[in-house]
């Protein structure tokens, strides 16, 4: 009698349900009461984060440093609001009391009596550690304060404060007030009554809360970091880039990982010197093609954002690999499948092994709802164990000489599997 197959669905919901429980913490840890949100930075990113509080009737005071930028914020969300209401998502009356709920300042000081502060500002552990040096002055005691970073240590955020027990991760996904995701990341002095309050108010404003604990990238980016750089190997090797997306395309992801470079900008992060080209972004920036914003970017893209492959783009890869000294060659579509997604399993097994993530159900739900990892499978890593199988992901990266994690390793040599559920 043949043992029935798990069901990708019935996992996720155990998954979802499980998230709350931490281990270490008891059910009984008082919460810490949030009445009133301050959110820091009024960019895409910060504006989206507001309208998750406002929409859950929580007042929100929304800080810019200065009076143009704060003006800019606000249109956008006032925008983003309209389009909820011809979507039917929101009636007006619930968007005018939204939008009532709303403080917007240019000055910290008005975060003072705050229960719970968000920074969404530059990318930068210097530019962070000020913030929250001066929100540490500011904000009265008893306050959660939280950082929206995607890859900076919340243990040295934290030490620019005298109360690191109240510093934690909150890491939205873009855009904050749609993606479901929200990765909550425990720093090592994180107090209990933080951590669980913060996981109770994203449930609270519609998110799936994951904690993560300190690590670079944390879980979700961390795993995607390792699809990147095999996408970026084989393009250099050869690969053509719109083959790359295609493969993830019809594995399910909404789209590859050059279209996502496309849409938020090849230009993010860029030095802005055209004379210095050391890879194959850097190559399409220094001739403008910065993505979907400029019309053309590893796709060139028509008035409605339709993209075509661009014979312009194959040549300066072509032209960068030569330079690079790499012979180019013609590379299977199964190797692509295995490279890209062979490395995020090892990489999510690497991760429970130093308890970044306390369960493999918990990195699927990161996957899952922040990255668009296809829900037919189950997740990453309930794919690895149900589908593709542990076994085969471990001869797939010996085969193209790519690490293997030794808890991936040992299962697979066992018999033995991620979710043991």
């Amino acid at each position: 009698m043949s043992v029935p197959k798990p069901d990708p669905e019935a996992h996720i919901d155990t998954a979802l349900k499980l998230t709350a429980n931490i281990d270490g913490i008891s059910a009984s840890v008082p919460l810490i009461p949030i009445s009133k949100v301050g959110v820091i930075g009024a960019g895409t990113m910060g504006g989206g984060i507001a309208m998750n509080f406002l929409s859950a009737g929580i007042p929100v005071t929304i800080v810019e440093q200065d009076q143009r930028a704060l003006d800019l914020g606000l249109g956008v969300i006032s925008k983003n609001y309209e389009t909820s209401v011809k979507r039917g998502r929101l009636s007006s009356i619930e968007v005018e009391a939204a939008m009532g709920r709303l403080i917007p300042s240019c000055s910290f000081d008005d975060l003072a009596d705050c229960d719970l502060v968000i920074e969404a500002v530059y990318e930068s552990m210097e530019v962070k550690k000020h913030v929250f040096n001066r929100l540490d002055k500011i904000v009265q005691k008893g306050a959660i304060l939280a950082s929206n970073t995607s890859y900076l240590s919340i243990d040295e955020i934290a030490t620019a404060t005298q109360r690191p027990e109240a510093v934690v991760g909150m890491h939205f996904f873009s855009p904050a007030n749609i993606m479901k995701l929200l990765e909550v990341v425990r720093g090592a002095k994180t107090g209990h009554s933080q951590l669980v309050t913060v996981i109770h108010l994203a449930e609270k404003i519609g998110k799936v809360p994951v904690v993560s604990g300190v690590c670079h990238g944390f879980i979700g980016n961390r795993i995607l970091f390792k699809r990147q750089e095999q996408a970026n190997n084989l393009l250099i090797e050869g690969a053509r880039y719109y083959d790359i997306d295609q493969v993830l395309l019809d594995f399910g992801f909404p789209m590859g990982p050059f279209q996502m470079g496309d849409l938020a900008g090849l230009d993010i992060g860029w030095h802005r010197d055209p004379s210095k080209v050391t890879s194959i972004r850097e190559a399409l920036c220094a001739v403008g093609r910065w993505g979907q914003k400029t019309g053309a970017g590893f796709y060139d893209y028509n008035e409605n954002r339709q993209r075509t492959p661009s014979p312009k783009v194959q040549g300066i890869i072509a032209d960068f690999a030569s330079r690079s000294g790499v012979n180019q060659r013609e590379i299977p579509r199964q190797e692509i499948f295995e490279r890209l997604l062979y490395p995020m399993v090892s990489e999510g097994a690497q991760i429970l092994c130093e308890r970044i993530a306390q369960r493999s159900s918990d990195i699927d739900l990161v996957l899952l709802y922040g990255y668009g990892w296809p829900a037919r499978t189950g997740g990453v890593m309930f794919w690895a164990d149900n589908n593709e199988g542990l076994t085969k992901i471990v001869d797939g990266l010996k085969r193209h000489n790519m690490p293997v994690a030794p808890l991936l390793e040992k299962l697979a040599a066992e018999g033995g599997r991620f979710n043991q559920g």
